[in-house]
């Protein structure tokens, strides 16, 4: 049974193949540098109306937050490529436990990364080398930023839904409200209510919150066959194995350059 598809979606097997690839593409490398742009906006806020330690503050966690931003988003390629091999092979039941089981499995991944977050945010930034006059405000900024992280990892899955069915725009479409919010509560938490650094990492958690929101409202009332149901929330076992399988790599693979980031980061740290 072949599924059908909207008309804004993206239908690489019937349609012109350059075209195509460029069509489903481009929003989604959009997403991924809106996504590490949020750090960005923080450090443009905070260096402009609070001062140069803030500045260092949020800049010393840049790279570790596209270390968990690149990770996540290749770990979603697991939940793509599952649910977009059963709505392709037109198997209803795989692609509904692929969206259920992607869901489930984002929300307490996130969970678990958040807690240890939390908890090894300070850790993490002096094995980094942070330096004494603003690793306790990168603390803060990168604790929230943890806060924050079911979100970020059920966004990135639930777009991955999306795009396997050929949407890549509407997640960038959310993604970009998220950013804009982001912005505007910058502004509103430095300027107006004078909260620094706090101010800005609570805005980008809030940003995600309404990346997020969106992306399962849409997932919630779409007519495609990946709607998302909570009632059928569970985790099946041979999907969650092949969901690792195949985004665990990927996510390895994205985090690399990450890494080096992080590692010229505590270089410059140590000066």
């Amino acid at each position: 049974m072949r599924f059908s598809m909207l008309k804004r979606d993206v239908d690489m097997l019937h349609s012109p193949l350059i075209p195509s690839v460029l069509m489903f593409s481009l929003p989604l490398m959009v997403s991924g540098v809106l996504q590490i742009l949020f750090n960005a906006a923080d450090m443009v806020v905070v260096g402009r109306f609070v001062g140069p330690t803030a500045l260092a503050a949020v800049g010393s966690t840049g790279s570790l937050t596209a270390l968990f931003t690149n990770l996540f988003l290749g770990l979603s390629v697991g939940t793509g490529v599952v649910v977009a091999r059963a709505f392709g092979s037109g198997d209803r039941d795989a692609v509904e436990k692929g969206v259920h089981t992607s869901i489930a499995v984002s929300a307490l991944g996130g969970v678990f990364v958040a807690i240890l977050g939390i908890i090894g945010a300070r850790a993490m930034l002096k094995l980094m080398g942070s330096p004494d006059d603003v690793i306790d405000q990168a603390t803060l900024y990168l604790r929230v930023y943890f806060i924050g992280m079911p979100f970020i990892m059920v966004y990135n899955f639930a777009s991955a839904i999306l795009r396997s069915v050929g949407d890549s725009q509407r997640p960038t479409f959310y993604l970009t409200i998220g950013g804009i919010a982001n912005v505007i509560m910058n502004l509103v938490t430095v300027i107006v209510f004078h909260m620094g650094v706090a101010g800005v990492a609570i805005a980008t958690a809030i940003a995600q919150v309404i990346a997020c929101v969106l992306t399962l409202v849409n997932l919630l009332h779409t007519d495609r066959v990946v709607r998302f149901n909570p009632k059928k929330l569970s985790i099946d076992l041979p999907t969650t194995i092949e969901l690792i399988k195949i985004g665990l790599p990927a996510g390895l693979q994205s985090t690399l350059f990450a890494i080096s980031n992080v590692l010229i980061q505590s270089a410059v740290n140590s000066f």
